[in-house]
């Protein structure tokens, strides 16, 4: 199986490069993308041998068209990532790129009807109508990469959909579950960057603290299990070793556990539905000896609150909602705003947006385009 892989060096990336060096005649790397960091690509195109390649970067595609090594078909820019979705020769497509920018590549790749492996979270959130419909055009399979979503796909495995009567997401509660509304004020980039129990990148790790990754991952389930909201919830969940639950309408209760390892969800979308050998630790639940739950409390996470909001409004409403959060972020990471005011400002963007149908990626832009300039011309 020839895999497309879009973020190859970050954490998605790299444990995506461990699965195809563990089963080496099973898949090989026939393209990849990166952002900024060409040293990390320069090493994976050495030992995997892709023929296509983009660097999203327009300064550092420039910068590293000069020291190929190797002859690939090398593109650049955003438009790049799209390129390679519509013309490499794959089987399935890694995204693991972040933010909205993943959002052309996954439609290319569906409208090609390929298999695509998703990480990219936001392509769901600000398109999942749009992906839904090209979904049943074309027959291509959506898989989900996130831990949650692949173990409620395990949990689905045989089970008919009509018996469903809920869907519990677990979140770990990020740093600050128990840090008071005062002292959230005082919160540095560097601390919402220290997650208790996951190594991500550096935006993904933001919205795990605000828990706005978790609303996004609600409205990912509503369109990749087609349930209401109603049926969605939301649990957290310390320890990350429940990594999801369905409950189902007689009252039983299917769970999913696994020690936090990323690589048990990639290897399962890129081999589903079968599964491949990983060893690797083991969970042993006398030495985990405690799991915690608790119902998430929406004045401390009032951005999961938001994200709830925008997925029943449906349409553009996500759009703003990604774009809003994703321009908060930034400038939380530059020291420009305060942690509470991610929430603020997506608060204020949803407030003053009446949703429309998000009918196609012209609009889609355009909205978020909208978003984005109007809050950074508050903050210039």
């Amino acid at each position: 199986m020839n895999i497309l892989l879009l973020g190859a060096t970050g954490s998605i990336g790299t444990s995506t490069c461990n699965c195809v060096r563990r089963n080496p005649g099973r898949f090989t790397l026939a393209g990849v993308s990166a952002h900024r960091q060409t040293e990390t690509l320069a090493s994976i195109i050495d030992e995997f041998g892709p023929g296509d390649v983009c660097v999203s970067d327009d300064a550092a595609a420039a910068a590293f068209d000069s020291s190929l090594a190797r002859d690939v078909r090398l593109r650049r820019g955003k438009e790049g990532l799209e390129k390679l979705a519509n013309e490499t020769d794959y089987d399935i497509l890694v995204n693991a790129l972040v933010g909205a920018a993943g959002f052309r590549p996954t439609l290319a790749a569906l409208g090609r009807g390929k298999r695509v492996a998703l990480a990219n979270k936001e392509s769901l959130v600000i398109g999942g109508d749009l992906i839904r419909a090209t979904v049943r055009r074309t027959g291509a399979e959506l898989i989900p990469v996130d831990s949650e979503h692949s173990a409620i796909l395990q949990c689905l495995a045989g089970e008919r959909r009509e018996d469903i009567e809920s869907i519990v997401l677990t979140a770990s509660g990020g740093p600050f579950r128990e840090i008071s509304p005062e002292n959230l004020r005082k919160v540095t980039p560097a601390q919402a960057l220290d997650h208790p129990t996951w190594s991500m990148g550096a935006k993904i790790t933001i919205d795990s603290a605000t828990l706005v990754n978790k609303g996004f991952e609600l409205i990912e389930a509503h369109h990749l299990f087609n349930l209401p909201y109603e049926k969605l919830r939301v649990c957290i969940h310390p320890q990350s070793i429940v990594h999801s639950m369905v409950e189902f309408h007689d009252g039983a209760v299917m769970a999913q556990l696994g020690v936090p390892d990323m690589e048990l969800p990639i290897q399962y979308a890129l081999s589903y539905p079968n599964r491949l050998p990983l060893h690797g630790k083991r969970l042993h639940l006398p030495e985990i000896a405690n799991l915690s739950f608790y119902e998430p409390d929406m004045n401390h996470f009032p951005c999961l609150g938001l994200c709830i909001e925008a997925g029943r409004m449906g349409g553009t409403a996500p759009v703003v909602l990604n774009a809003a959060n994703e321009i908060a972020v930034g400038l939380f990471l530059k020291e420009k705003i305060g942690f509470p005011d991610i929430s603020r400002i997506i608060d204020q963007e949803l407030d003053g947006h009446t949703a429309g149908p998000a009918e196609d990626t012209t609009i889609i832009e355009e909205i978020d385009n909208q978003t984005r300039n109007r809050i950074l011309s508050l903050y210039s």
